[in-house]
């Protein structure tokens, strides 16, 4: 057991480099029993790479790590475990056919020849409990909410025995009364003398629960402070070196024709997942429409409807006046639908193939040559530099795979590259979230700049002050239907929210 005033953990020096990008130079990090340590930085700082590294997932190319004051030899998440380290990544590890009793036994490294579920199920509700967890052990885990599924992860590590818990933006898959518990939970933890690491991008979030705050920026340690001594201007300053550009107003103006419309659309439901009910909506040319709602209440269907992913039962889809019902999703994408999908890693690229090569594969007849023989890949590197020129972002490593990408990293790559080619109509399923201040920012910018151009925009967002922000008409989704539409000049957060819940009367402009 480590001593109060000596850290648990201690990074040093710690080096990787993956082809074409230094990920961690030479850093530095510590933590100390019974704290909450925030790691952040904007989308590949190196946050992430440097925890998989106290994890095992990775390997450091240098450096040295060690727990409780002794020299640790970390080379897989076994090794970590064994150490009590624990670490809750945000894509989450669950079998969802399973309990959550089974699926937490799975993961115990020491079990009795034979389990008494009483016992498990025991362990898992005092634990549940004390913590403030809120999970039934019999529930399965399909039909858990993506809140109650993260509880799952963080009981998996404390019943295997983790006393340095990891957590990878943990906030990013929650609304935020969810975010609100599990900061009451790292509260709970700390209090029993646990320490967590919190890896965020999100200012707030690190200055309301943290004891310390440590900025990487472009793989690097720029410094550790307290949040008490800090205010957000200073932290952004740490993260970017530079102010950052305030999105500017949009202008009143007069929407065009309709670029697409839904006409009393219905789809059937899959799993737990709503079926689109009635659903009728306009979006025009010349007019960014906001999706409001609580997560899981039809907003991803209403974009695989529109994308041609899932079959419109009833009702009718017109594209810039053709009917597009039964349209697939190449012939919507060459007729000028742009799309950003919830999850670019399964929806929008090849996870094995680098930056370039899937870049290339947007225009295999525009980037070929000698008659099909060959790729023109000066071409799509000029390609991929220009579109990321245009939204004033640095362009990411163009040799690494599309898995080895961070979340915000492969989040912008799709954007640059769908808004990179001719398009009427951009459908956005959370287009900022993962993102850091400067890309939301970016990413923010060019929707108000497709707007200005003539332009369809369809946002689905769950940050009302973005919607607000944005938007010249916001819709609110609940249960597959649209139950209220506003105008952000005419309406304030609390009535849109309320509608969200269902509290509140339907309002139409």
């Amino acid at each position: 057991m480590c001593e109060p005033d000596k850290p648990v953990v201690q990074l040093q020096g710690i080096t990787k480099r993956f082809p074409g990008v230094l990920a961690n130079d030479q850093v530095d990090f510590d933590l100390y029993p019974g704290e909450i340590h925030a790691l952040l930085g904007e989308n590949g700082a190196g946050k992430s790479t440097l925890m998989k590294i106290l994890y095992g997932f990775y390997r450091a190319d240098a450096g040295t790590i060690r727990v409780n004051g002794k020299l640790a030899h970390i080379r897989s998440p076994r090794d970590a475990r064994l150490l009590g380290i624990g670490m809750v990544f945000q894509g989450f590890t669950l079998i969802p056919a399973m309990t959550v009793a089974e699926n937490v036994a799975l993961f115990m490294a020491e079990l009795p020849p034979v389990l008494r579920r009483k016992d498990l199920h025991r362990s898992i509700t005092q634990a549940s409990e004390r913590y403030g967890l809120a999970l039934n052990p019999g529930a399965l885990v399909w039909q858990l909410s993506i809140g109650e599924q993260q509880r799952v992860e963080l009981l998996k590590l404390l019943l295997a025995g983790a006393r340095v818990l990891i957590f990878d933006e943990p906030t990013k898959v929650l609304v935020p009364h969810e975010v609100a518990a599990l900061f009451h939970v790292f509260q709970s933890l700390k209090a029993d003398g646990y320490s967590l690491i919190f890896i965020t991008h999100k200012l707030r979030e690190a200055l309301t629960c943290a004891d310390r705050i440590t900025v990487m920026r472009q793989g690097r340690v720029v410094g550790t402070v307290r949040p008490q001594e800090v205010r957000e201007e200073t932290l952004l300053q740490m993260m970017f070196g530079e102010r950052l550009a305030e999105i500017s107003a949009k202008e009143k103006r007069k929407p065009g024709d309709p670029i697409l419309e839904l006409q009393g659309v219905w789809t059937k439901p899959v799993g737990t997942a709503p079926g689109l009910q009635n659903i009728n909506l306009t979006v025009h040319a010349g007019e960014i429409v906001g999706v409001a709602g609580v997560s899981g209440n039809g907003q991803r269907e209403l974009g695989d409807a529109i994308l041609g992913l899932i079959r419109i039962v009833r009702g009718k889809k017109i594209f810039r006046g053709e009917d597009a019902t039964r349209w697939p999703p190449r012939r919507l994408i060459q007729s000028g639908v742009a799309f950003v999908p919830e999850d670019p890693l399964s929806m929008a690229v090849v996870p094995w193939f680098s930056v370039l090569e899937n870049l290339a594969l947007l225009d295999l007849r525009g980037f070929s040559r000698f008659g099909g023989l060959g790729l023109d890949w000066r071409r799509v590197r000029e390609f991929l530099n220009l579109g990321f020129s245009k939204l004033g972002l640095e362009t990411v490593p163009e040799r690494v795979r599309a898995a080895n990408l961070s979340g915000g990293n492969l989040q912008r790559f799709t954007l640059v590259r769908e808004l990179s080619r001719p398009y009427h109509l951009v459908v956005g399923l959370y287009p900022t979230r993962g993102l850091d201040v400067r890309s939301a920012n970016a990413v923010r910018q060019a929707f108000l700049a497709a707007r200005e151009e003539g332009k369809g925009v369809l946002l689905i967002s769950e940050d009302l002050n973005e919607l607000f922000a944005l938007c010249d008409r916001i819709v609110v989704m609940l249960k597959g239907q649209i139950v209220g539409e506003f105008r952000p000049e005419e309406a304030d957060l609390t009535e849109v929210g309320r509608v969200m819940t269902g509290a509140g009367v339907v309002h139409a402009p």
